[in-house]
């Protein structure tokens, strides 16, 4: 018990270190969920299990996950360690970036959160496929009409 009421007493007092404190967070896009974990290391990132570039080849998506270090002008401080589950690469990626967004968000409110406001990185992107419809072919797509 001492040991815990230690740990309590010295956290209290001392600022805690940005760069040495891990962060998790969930990010969701489209039907993606994206459940990320950040702990300081050299900035690797694994997404179930493989690397960012054997997970999402397309250069765009890396570019997309890897904007929050960017903005925020971290580099390689971060290692990310994300499970994502449905959707598409578009989803995931867009997951994945939130969920990055707010794990950093999460170390360190007082000076990351404006600028990850700012870079619109912490918002939901609430743009969902619309269900499809009775008596039409899709959400929107009518069957085709004749006149005759």
């Amino acid at each position: 018990m001492a040991k815990v009421s230690e740990t309590t007493a010295s956290a209290g007092k001392a600022p805690k270190l940005a760069l040495s404190v891990a962060g998790a967070a969930v990010g969701r896009r489209k039907e993606a969920i994206a459940r990320v974990r950040l702990v300081p290391g050299t900035g690797a990132v694994t997404v179930n299990g493989r690397s960012i570039e054997a997970y999402f080849p397309n250069k765009l998506h890396q570019q997309l996950i890897k904007s929050p270090f960017t903005v925020l002008e971290l580099g390689a401080v971060y290692d990310v360690i994300a499970r994502i589950s449905g959707g598409g690469p578009s989803g995931q990626a867009g997951a994945l970036r939130l969920g990055i967004a707010r794990a950093l968000n999460e170390i360190d409110v007082e000076n990351n959160r404006p600028t990850l406001k700012k870079a619109g990185f912490l918002s939901r992107d609430s743009r969902i496929k619309e269900r499809k419809k009775a008596g039409l072919k899709k959400a929107r797509k009518a069957p085709q009409y004749s006149k005759r």
